[in-house]
């Protein structure tokens, strides 16, 4: 399924995906690819990062759910139902997000250029966290990475992101994100150990 552009649409498909992901998950405590977080702290990374941008950038206060220790899936459910409304809010068309990093926005190009592609990529992580499914759509994969790649610098030194991982030549585009934001590509909990 392709993703729509429309940055309403966008996260409702991709939070979509992550939301499978994180009902299919068993086990909260397993290790993830991202170094130090268990399967839980992927949840808790992007339910509580986000509120804080968006209510300094743009005066939104999302909703409050469970600790992700508490209820990892309602936990999410709550976030991502709240930045879905954001979205779906006409006057969402006519709001602003300020940030002294990137400067003014329109709210909705911000949710999804910063916190919409943060989703897509954590899924991977929960998606392997789990062994669930971990493929991403390729064509937003492509889109990151070639923006990404052209801020390269900017990126690297902001702490964000990890150093770039080698990935084979010719290798698909999913596996050359990963390893441009700092994935192992081919992580599992066994090579974890």
């Amino acid at each position: 399924m392709a993703l729509s552009d429309r940055p309403a649409e966008r996260h409702r498909q991709v939070a979509g995906l992550f939301t499978d992901r994180v009902r299919g998950t068993r086990s909260w405590d397993v290790p993830s690819p991202v170094a130090d977080w268990a399967a839980r702290d992927v949840v808790r990374h992007l339910t509580e990062w986000f509120p804080g941008f968006l209510a300094s950038g743009a005066g939104i206060e999302l909703p409050h759910g469970p600790s992700v220790d508490e209820n990892p899936v309602l936990a999410w459910q709550i976030h991502c139902d709240g930045v879905q409304t954001v979205l779906d809010d006409p006057e969402t068309a006519h709001r602003e997000l300020t940030n002294p990093h990137i400067g003014r926005l329109p709210l909705a190009t911000a949710i999804d250029r910063f916190y919409t592609a943060d989703v897509f990529m954590h899924t991977w992580d929960l998606s392997r966290a789990t062994g669930q499914d971990d493929r991403l759509d390729s064509d937003l994969c492509a889109q990151l990475l070639s923006e990404m790649e052209q801020m390269e610098q900017v990126i690297r030194s902001s702490g964000q992101y990890g150093a770039r991982v080698e990935v084979p030549d010719g290798a698909d585009t999913q596996t050359k994100l990963l390893g441009f934001i700092g994935r192992d590509p081919f992580w599992s909990e066994r090579s974890n150990r």
